[in-house]
């Protein structure tokens, strides 16, 4: 190997949200405070909608908090694809309530809506569609689903910042609540965090207090009002998923390059779509026509005509120099999903084929032109 290894992932971190994280360090105040609070009220302007911005120490967190405020618990059962990772899943069963798993649509690798229209009962109380790759589900379709059986929807959008649906940003569209993810290898990162967003106050006020051990005051209320810091009630059981202001620092200024970040995504994914035109690659769904897809992910599958197992073609790249990865091992091959709930390939036969001849390549703002055309080359060579 005569270059440099290629990572899978690697996040653009400018010298604004050094500096402003250095600041942070000095100002003493590093934990939720407010950096935090100018992260909240930043994405929410972003966002748009007359949202209302809950920052967290990671989507998983969000999604926790979000299904708890819809008060989904025992007994209840919450549809989900099986093609996620496996937080859209876990976070149900912390509430005691059930997973439902269907398949996805082969054409858009996002949940498939008649699936889940299927497998509804009189135990179904939420939905949480996943924007798998940074491209919207089929949102109308489902939300009309879930007002015609009265049914909750939260939005996994931890790919999908800026995505936008039927034109609209998701995290504006009609469902309860949306969550997205800043991990280090997400469309803009604080390290690890996300956002939960929602228009509804009640929802709002208590992923608020159950973010912070279901205490009514955040510690720099408590720290900057007249009332005395020393008080405080708690109100629920709650947990511990505040962000930091250290993290919120970054946050400010990734989130002000949001839509440079897509772009400069959006053109890697029209140079391999042009580079992989005539091979035997099935290349991703792109966005609806007027809509945007955030491109967090590029997933190409191999042809059934491809003799090359996709195992090998991955072994190739790496001996290339090119970090690749799986999005995902699907959920009903895990031990604990797979044994829980009685799950075999055979109740997910795209979610199955997609897993089997598919692999993610690099896709990141950080990339050069001369990245790029070392992973097309790669890619060639790995074909045979």
């Amino acid at each position: 190997m005569n270059q440099l290894f290629l990572p899978f992932a690697l996040p653009e971190i400018g010298e604004e949200e050094i500096a402003e994280v250095v600041s942070t360090l000095r100002s003493g105040w590093v934990t939720t405070g407010p950096k935090a609070k100018q992260f909240e009220a930043d994405f929410a302007e972003l966002i748009g909608g007359g949202v209302e911005a809950i920052a967290v120490n990671s989507a998983t967190a969000g999604l926790h908090l979000g299904l708890e405020a819809l008060g989904i618990g025992p007994g209840d059962e919450v549809i989900t694809t099986t093609h996620t990772f496996t937080a859209t899943a876990e976070i149900i069963r912390y509430l005691g309530a059930d997973p439902v798993f269907v398949d996805v649509d082969a054409k858009t690798l996002c949940i498939d809506v008649a699936a889940v229209d299927a497998a509804i009962t009189p135990r179904t109380k939420a939905i949480i569609p996943v924007h798998f790759g940074g491209r919207a589900a089929d949102m109308v379709a489902l939300l009309a689903v879930a007002r015609k059986h009265g049914l909750r929807v939260m939005e996994d959008a931890a790919h999908a910042l800026p995505t936008t649906c039927g034109g609209k940003l998701v995290g504006t569209l009609d469902s309860d609540i949306t969550v997205f993810s800043f991990y280090a290898n997400k469309t803009i990162t604080t390290g690890e965090g996300g956002m939960l967003v929602t228009r509804n106050p009640d929802i709002a006020n208590r992923a608020r207090v159950m973010r912070l051990h279901g205490i009514n005051r955040d510690a720099f209320d408590r720290f900057t009002s007249k009332t005395p810091s020393w008080y405080y009630e708690i109100v629920a059981p709650g947990f511990k998923y505040n962000m930091t202001d250290v993290a919120a620092a970054m946050g400010i200024h990734q989130l002000k390059k949001a839509n440079l970040f897509q772009q400069k995504r959006a053109h890697i994914a029209a140079l391999y779509d042009a580079a992989f035109a005539q091979l035997p690659i099935i290349c991703p769904p792109h966005a609806e026509i007027g809509d945007i897809h955030s491109w967090h992910l590029y997933p190409i599958q191999l042809d059934d005509s491809v003799e090359v197992g996709r195992d090998t073609f991955i072994d190739s790249m790496f001996a290339q120099g090119i970090g690749c990865s799986v999005h995902y091992i699907p959920l009903h091959l895990h031990p604990y999903w797979r044994e829980t709930y009685k799950l075999t390939p055979e109740m997910f036969p795209d979610s199955q084929h997609i897993y089997e001849h598919t692999l993610s390549l690099p896709i990141y703002p950080r990339m050069t032109g001369a990245d790029v055309a070392r992973v097309i080359a790669a890619v060639k060579v790995a074909l045979g």
